[in-house]
């Protein structure tokens, strides 16, 4: 009693609490198995996987709220399989900014569907790394497009849901984007670029120049930070893909981020703010 208090009456009781369900159970029909795969012949599904890879790793106080800013929101179909290979876009850039050069090929993976194809991909992501208050804002970087991977320094791929989880990892079981060192990868997630984030609200564009910004800044060097001020926009280097509150961030088991009541507004630039 001394160790376990009402727990030691509580236990007898969910005993046969349990029982009763196994022999409910067993005389209801069992549900039909849901597809696992999309119908033969798409490669879309209008919903991520139900089922998460790995448990949470966090249920501490708040982490259903965390949770809910990090689930994938609502709208239109993507592509959950990929084949495991990319596609180069063709097209090249001149060098825009001033400072150290990266070079960047834009590829999507074989197998992937998507509104406005690769050449679509391939405008948002030039426009957005084009863009004065995205990292050519510092004076300290410029980019230029090319169409040979051997003379790539950032691969910017479009990828697979499936994939993107084999490739970054699925450790914090949300969807989410990453930057692999070891391929001179950014790996954007399909289902994210269709959906974007809660923190987002909707502006789906907006959360596409924040991804592209955030993944080429850890190709650049950068790593993840909380929010830094109350009310504040938050950092690009912020994990807003899964919200802007460090509480729900840390909550989830997110790197370097303390809960400590901070709450920024989302924020897609690295330099918003241009002089």
């Amino acid at each position: 009693m001394s160790t376990y208090g009402w727990r030691v009456y509580a236990l007898p009781v969910l005993v046969v609490l349990t029982a009763l369900a196994v022999v409910d159970s067993a005389r209801s029909p069992s549900p039909p198995t849901p597809p696992t795969s999309p119908p033969a012949g798409s490669a879309l599904s209008e919903e991520a996987p139900a089922a998460p890879l790995i448990d949470n790793p966090s249920t501490g106080q708040g982490f259903a709220a965390g949770k809910a800013a990090a689930e994938l929101p609502g709208g239109g179909p993507f592509s959950t399989r990929g084949a495991g290979t990319w596609s180069v876009v063709p097209g090249t850039s001149p060098q825009f900014g001033t400072g150290r050069l990266f070079t960047y090929t834009v590829e999507v993976e074989d197998g992937v569907e998507l509104p406005g194809g690769g050449e679509g991909f391939a405008t948002t992501t030039d426009a957005t790394l084009n863009n004065p208050k995205s990292w050519i804002g510092s004076k300290e970087y410029a980019f230029r497009r090319v169409d040979d991977p051997a003379a790539a320094d950032v691969r910017i791929s479009l990828t697979s849901q499936r994939s993107t989880r084999k490739i970054c990892g699925f450790v914090i079981p949300y969807d989410g984007s990453c930057w692999r060192g070891d391929m001179e990868r950014v790996v954007l997630n399909t289902a994210r670029w269709t959906r974007g984030a809660v923190a987002f609200q909707g502006n789906v564009v907006q959360y596409q120049q924040y991804v592209v910004n955030h993944e080429v800044g850890h190709a650049l060097g950068f790593s993840h930070v909380g929010c830094e001020r109350n009310g504040a926009l938050a950092p690009i280097m912020m994990q807003q893909t899964w919200g802007v509150a460090n509480d729900y961030i840390a909550e989830l088991g997110s790197d370097g981020v303390t809960g400590d009541g901070k709450v920024c507004e989302p924020n897609a630039w690295p330099f918003p703010v241009v002089n």
